[in-house]
């Protein structure tokens, strides 16, 4: 019988991220009720609050101001304590960059094992079996492991939200908390500050309910045979505004500019989705300007609706791999589309 412990850090005000619930409810799929939760972070009442309906047995917990900040020492000590506290032959959290950076020392620690980028739990045998994609996530391989304890971080977005909204209300369990000494040499790291662009030059927002992707057609020559680049990213920065969607790209549009082509000075690789770049997990995709062939489609095999604006009726995304395909100019259609969300804004 595995002791199962999900490993939760809480946001700043305390409470638990949609990805940490995931986790949780993940850990209810493998019919493990009652399994232990751990929480580390400054304080932790905010999150006791939304556990009624998990099937939590058991809540060990690490707080503390020194546990506040992400930090490498502080949080691998926390996750440590929790660990041998409870027990755990299985450990999992959701695969965020501060539990991402701690939890595979913590499996060196406990003399255990890590995998990172989990996409899915199910019981085979009678032993847990986790599913994981790789080579761009075109193979997904299902694996077992006899080693113990075995830490799982679960990729964030591969658990629907509505998976666990409809919790009922349930009797809440004893919370014990965990004493961890630390010492002023593990508290010489701090956090000084925070840097981070203006919301309206923020192009990559991995929780955004829509991708926008913009192709090669944003920079070619329109209707009247001129490009018309200072419009185009105009209308997409318009848009990503007043929708606050994320960003992507096809390969095709960052690299122009080793064409001697003009460029969005709003992309860079960073935004590019597809076979050589990133496979996000939005529920909702649009694709403009873009002709949707093999290599960009498999950037997009994770987005649940597909949509795209194309000029070409013939184009890869109208060969099954859109929802709904729109022939028609992106210019115009991006224009009125602003145009309607201003409106509806103002």
């Amino acid at each position: 019988m595995e002791t199962l412990l999900v490993l939760a850090f809480v946001e700043p005000d305390g409470s638990l991220a949609p990805s940490a619930l995931a986790a949780m409810h993940t850990a209810l799929t493998l019919g493990s009720p009652g399994f232990v939760l751990g929480l580390i972070g400054e304080k932790v009442e905010p999150a006791l609050s939304q556990l009624n309906g998990f099937g939590v047995g058991r809540i060990v917990v690490v707080t503390g101001a020194e546990f506040a900040q992400p930090r490498f020492a502080t949080d691998a000590a926390a996750a440590e304590a929790l660990a041998r506290a409870s027990e755990a032959t299985l450990i999992i959290a959701a695969g965020t960059p501060r539990a991402s950076r701690v939890l595979p020392a913590v499996a060196h620690r406990l003399k255990g094992r890590a995998d990172t980028h989990i996409t899915s739990l199910s019981v085979e045998g009678g032993q847990p079996c986790v599913a994981r994609w790789y080579y761009r996530q075109r193979i997904e391989a299902n694996f077992q492991r006899e080693q113990r304890p075995w830490v799982l971080l679960l990729e964030p977005g591969c658990t629907p939200i509505t998976a666990y909204a409809e919790a009922e209300e349930g009797t809440p369990p004893t919370v014990e908390t965990i004493a961890v000494e630390i010492s002023e040499a593990l508290k010489r790291t701090k956090v000084m500050g925070r840097q981070a662009p203006p919301p309206d030059q923020q192009t990559i927002r991995p929780d955004a309910e829509l991708l926008f992707v913009a192709g090669a057609g944003w920079t070619k020559k329109q209707a009247d045979g001129q490009p018309h680049v200072v419009e185009a990213e105009r209308l997409i920065l318009d848009f990503l505004r007043r929708s606050r969607a994320s960003l992507g790209s096809s390969k095709s549009l960052v690299d122009v500019s080793g064409e001697g082509q003009a460029v969005l000075s709003c992309l860079s690789h960073m935004n590019q989705v597809g076979q050589t770049g990133s496979t996000p997990r939005h529920p909702k995709g649009l694709s403009t300007c873009c002709h949707g062939e093999e290599p960009h489609s498999v950037g997009w095999r994770f987005i649940r609706e597909r949509r795209a604006i194309n000029l070409d009726a013939n184009c890869g995304w109208a060969r099954g791999k859109a929802d709904v395909l729109y022939v028609a100019d992106a210019f115009a259609v991006m224009e009125k589309v602003n145009s309607i969300l201003s409106q509806h804004q103002s």
